[in-house]
């Protein structure tokens, strides 16, 4: 790797940055060449690091870290879930992450990833969907209608057609919010009373709760044939949206197994029940759906590949750009063992414009 000119400096895409990036490239094309990235690495997914993520786990949420690496460059995420933020008007969700040079050890990026991590959630969704989901589906009932609805929403539209919403949550607030923000898209959508009502002709049902505990959003009764499951609430231990029942008739598709077992819907089965791994059906080592009738189910809790990619995505994207902030973040010594010499050096200024 080059040696950069400042070794003290360090890209830093702040959530000004993120949003004016985002806005300049337009949500939906920004959402497809994400995906890209994602499916790319899915398919190299061998080469890459791969360990549960770290959680600390509280009463009232989560914090976790997320790291991987592919052997030439080393990302993690900082992240936390808190549902009980939303009674005091924080974020369910903040994040950031850091993408770093291997051989050096160097960061090469900070970033936000708060808005980033909704973006990249939504594409490994519809990734997910364009392997699982029956080719003419159309229409998505979005039950949860929070912080990640409209980013779902529009993924499924950019990449599978999706055009007919139907939006559920126990708050009809956040329903009418999510559809004043996705109506200039060119949705056809429909408010729904009940998770009941909003999964009926439903092709895909994506479920996007919060709540930290066992939660029955979707029971067995309420799932047809043919239709595609996306699970994406379910994130931790003691947390899901879906009855065993719905379970047991899906075959369910996941990213990492060992963090699925302890995190996912699937926490409620045997930890030897079959799953396939996602990124073997993107390589065509395995079939994803076979049959018009079969019941998919993507039990996605997001896996830290995923955010690497997306930290690649926009180092690549902001390449050259000078619309980053320059963050001096490293210690960078003029002799690289004379790290205290430069604290002298620098109480030596101090003193001399005194």
């Amino acid at each position: 790797m080059p040696v950069p000119a400042n070794l003290n400096i360090v890209p830093f895409i702040s959530v000004e940055n993120m949003m004016d990036l985002v806005v300049a490239t337009g949500v939906e094309r920004f959402l497809v060449e994400l995906a890209g990235y994602i499916e790319d690495d899915f398919r190299r997914w061998e080469s890459f690091d791969k360990i549960p993520r770290v959680a600390s786990h509280s009463r009232d949420g989560v914090i976790e870290l997320m790291p991987t690496s592919d052997g030439t460059l080393y990302g993690f995420k900082y992240v936390n879930g808190h549902p009980k933020n939303m009674s005091s008007g924080l974020q369910t969700v903040t994040a950031f992450g850091v993408l770093s040079d291997v051989e050096s050890g160097y960061p090469l990026l900070l970033s936000e990833m708060t808005i980033l991590t909704a973006l990249r959630t939504a594409a490994t969704s519809a990734i997910a969907a364009k392997y699982l989901a029956r080719k003419e589906a159309r229409t998505m009932a979005l039950i949860g209608n929070g912080a990640q609805s409209e980013f779902q929403a529009l993924a499924f539209k950019s990449l599978l057609g999706i055009d007919r919403l139907r939006l559920y949550d126990i708050d009809p607030g956040a329903t009418g919010r999510c559809r004043r923000n996705l109506e200039r898209f060119g949705f056809d959508i429909e408010a729904c009373t009940s998770a009941e009502q909003a999964v009926e002709t439903a092709d895909i049902i994506t479920t996007a709760t919060a709540d930290k505990h066992n939660a029955t959003i979707l029971t067995d009764n309420m799932i047809g044939p043919g239709v595609h499951i996306n699970g994406v609430g379910g994130d931790c231990p003691g947390k899901t949206e879906m009855h065993r029942d719905v379970l047991l008739r899906a075959d369910i598709f996941v990213e990492f197994p060992p963090q699925t077992r302890v995190e996912g819907e699937i926490q409620q089965l045997s930890f030897d029940h079959p799953v396939t791994e996602l990124w073997q059906v993107i390589t065509g080592e395995k079939t994803g759906r076979s049959s018009e009738k079969q019941i998919t189910l993507f039990d996605s809790v997001g896996f830290a590949i995923e955010d690497f990619s997306a930290l690649r995505y926009v180092r690549d994207r902001v390449s050259g750009s000078t619309s980053i902030n320059q963050l001096d973040l490293l210690a960078d010594p003029d002799e690289p063992r004379d790290l205290f010499g430069m604290l002298l050096r620098r109480q030596a200024l101090l003193a001399s414009a005194c």
